[in-house]
């Protein structure tokens, strides 16, 4: 299973009045590892970037100037995300931009690149609801230390949020999720859920003569109503 976690930063907050893409970083994931094949850009948005969000990338005019044009990297990311699941957290914000710019060049939407796209936000939200869940409430929350972020960035965020979402999901596909298990880089190969091996232990008489003491003692304390008892007599 080939994921990516993608995030991005902006001149601002909407596309429609203008905003452009200054950066994009991916982080892969292969069978919930991760691989080290990133994809990371600096893009010239052939504009200023709003003050407010200037603040939050801090990434000027000026360093964007010689970096390549939207134009000039979209091949390769289409390429890069083809055919994979797409893990974004408030995943229309991303995505609304990501179309924009691909508007721009006459190609798809970026939904018809991928296989899926993910909202680790909405499932945050599922999980802990009426609670924060920003990327950093998120990092605080799942132990994810985030004490080296300054800044926004989109390939230090992406690598950030690849950490929570597999703390998130962990025990979604099984019992044995965690087991460290290699398999190919590449993704192919077995992909069957990894089931841990459980061990069951027989009780000894003693053990079942002590147990059905206690039971025999609950029930006398209960009159009557000790339901062990009773699911052990049907």
């Amino acid at each position: 299973m080939r994921q990516i976690v993608l995030d991005t930063e902006t001149t601002g907050l909407n596309p429609r009045s203008g905003d452009r893409i200054i950066e994009i970083g991916c982080v892969e994931l292969i069978n919930r590892r991760l691989t080290g094949n990133n994809f990371h850009y600096y893009i010239n948005p052939e504009r200023d970037s709003d003050p407010g969000a200037l603040a939050v990338h801090g990434l000027t005019t000026e360093f964007l100037s010689d970096k390549p044009k939207f134009a000039d990297i979209a091949a390769e990311l289409c390429e890069y995300l083809r055919d994979a699941e797409i893990i974004i957290h408030n995943a229309p914000f991303d995505v609304g931009f990501l179309d924009a710019e691909l508007e721009k060049l006459g190609l798809p939407k970026f939904d018809q690149h991928v296989r899926s796209i993910t909202d680790t936000l909405l499932q945050a939200k599922e999980l802990h609801p009426g609670k924060r869940n920003s990327l950093d409430a998120l990092c605080e929350r799942y132990g994810v230390s985030n004490a080296h972020r300054t800044l926004h960035g989109a390939l230090l965020d992406s690598e950030l949020l690849a950490e929570v979402y597999l703390v998130m999901t962990r025990g979604q596909d099984s019992l044995g999720m965690d087991l460290h298990v290699d398999l190919p880089a590449d993704g192919s190969g077995d992909n069957q859920a990894v089931l841990a091996e459980i061990m069951v232990l027989q009780p000894s008489a003693d053990e079942l003569e002590a147990h059905q003491a206690m039971l025999q003692a609950l029930n006398k304390e209960s009159k009557g109503a000790c339901l062990w008892l009773k699911t052990e007599s049907n």
